[in-house]
């Protein structure tokens, strides 16, 4: 009797853990509510050791990720899978075998708040290896430096350096690739690095070969304002909860975790911050860039006075390599064809929309793909044993425009 009610006890504080309000209309539930619960179990535990000096957290949550997620490069009929470099950085090569030659092409940044992942987790091998069948092309995923030993720009350099050797006519050589036909895309914080290359090579005039198309995943892209509509509608949504943006941003930036509070209450933007000046300003107004289902009923945070320098302290918070959607209308004009995802279920939809937006404005032609049921991360739950039926939808959605467009 006794063994029994401990088990009762013992589910009953399980449920009540797991479960956790969502709104109505996101995709499957239940299985968000338990993908949220692994993922706050391992925050949790990073951050006790991390407060007893064991180690930083984001290393137990890459060792947890490297031990669940990490697979072998393996090969199979129609994919040859290697793992190499590429301008100096380590990357996953993934080359579709047969077909026509040469090859489109698509160097792939992942997700992870600069700080977590690789291109050896088994989501993204399995959604590179689908690429690069589906697609009849070579896909490079690359292993850029990850924070807090890495911090900006270093992962920018990463993915530049990678990209520069992408669009080499040697590497087109070694891999068969189809200069004309190359795309850069990423995920979240990769979605963030793929449009800041494609903003730097779109204004390079010494290149030979340029990409055709930029395909960004909910892209992360700003971080003055932590109250846009979505970020006030979804600050409680899993898997990326608003107090976790602002700390992946201060670990990328390689600023003090303490001024997280001041990022969460925009003062780091207030009107009193000399280096925002109303060009900045004008280019996240989400009032003014947003459609007006997006917005609702919700009301922009505006402070009149912050914390005094602030902004000085995380200088980087105004560079356009970290934040590209702070980029002049002139450079966002010379990006290409673009693909942007985004979710309605996500702090970071609005980041997504407003550059779909500017870039429109900038003259590129833009394609927006939004799912009503999606939520951030879902991409990365596109095959078994945790599948996500937006997730799928949304993988195959991503692979049609690529394979139409590319």
């Amino acid at each position: 009797m006794r063994l029994r009610f401990t088990g009762a006890v013992l589910l009953v504080a399980a449920a009540y853990y797991v479960y956790l309000p969502l709104p109505a209309g996101v995709s499957e539930p239940w299985k968000l509510m338990l993908l949220d619960a692994l993922f706050r179990g391992f925050m949790r535990v990073g951050d006790v050791a991390q407060a007893l000096g064991v180690c930083h957290q984001v290393h137990l949550l890459n060792w947890v990720v490297s031990w669940a997620e990490e697979i072998e490069a393996r090969s199979s009929p129609a994919v040859l899978v290697s793992d190499g470099q590429l301008g100096g950085v380590p990357a996953r090569m993934f080359q579709a075998t047969g077909g026509r030659s040469p090859k489109r092409g698509v160097i792939y940044f992942h997700g992870g708040g600069w700080a977590l992942g690789t291109a050896r987790m088994r989501s993204y091998d399995l959604m590179c290896r689908q690429m690069a069948e589906q697609l009849d092309a070579v896909v490079m995923s690359i292993d850029y430096r990850l924070a807090p030993e890495a911090v900006f720009p270093d992962q920018y350099h990463d993915a530049l350096a990678a990209s520069r050797a992408f669009l080499s006519q040697e590497v087109a050589e070694h891999y068969g690739l189809d200069r004309e036909r190359l795309c850069v895309s990423g995920d979240s914080s990769g979605g963030n690095l793929a449009a800041a290359v494609a903003q730097e090579l779109g204004a390079d005039v010494t290149l030979t070969a340029r990409f055709k198309a930029q395909a960004l995943i909910y892209p992360v892209l700003q971080a003055l304002d932590f109250h846009t509509a979505s970020y006030q509608q979804n600050r409680a949504v899993p898997i990326l909860f608003r107090p976790v943006m602002a700390r992946f941003w201060l670990l990328y930036l390689g600023a003090d975790p303490s001024l997280k509070p001041a990022l969460l209450a925009n003062n780091h933007s207030a009107l009193d911050q000399p280096a925002i000046g109303p060009a900045a300003r004008s280019r996240l107004d989400w009032t003014a860039l947003l459609p007006e289902e997006r917005k609702k009923d919700f009301r922009p945070l505006v402070v009149e006075t912050g914390s005094p320098g602030l902004a000085g302290l995380v200088p980087a918070l105004l560079d356009v390599r970290a934040a590209p959607l702070l980029a002049e209308r002139e450079a966002l004009a010379k990006t290409p064809e673009a693909y942007v995802l985004t979710c309605e279920f996500d702090v970071l939809r609005d980041d997504g929309l407003m550059y779909a937006e500017r870039l429109r404005r900038a003259g590129v032609r833009v394609t927006s793909d939004h799912y009503e049921d999606g939520f951030h991360g879902c991409l990365s739950f596109a095959h078994l044993p945790v599948m996500s039926a937006v997730g799928r939808r949304a993988l195959d959605n991503y692979i049609q425009w690529l394979d139409h467009n590319l």
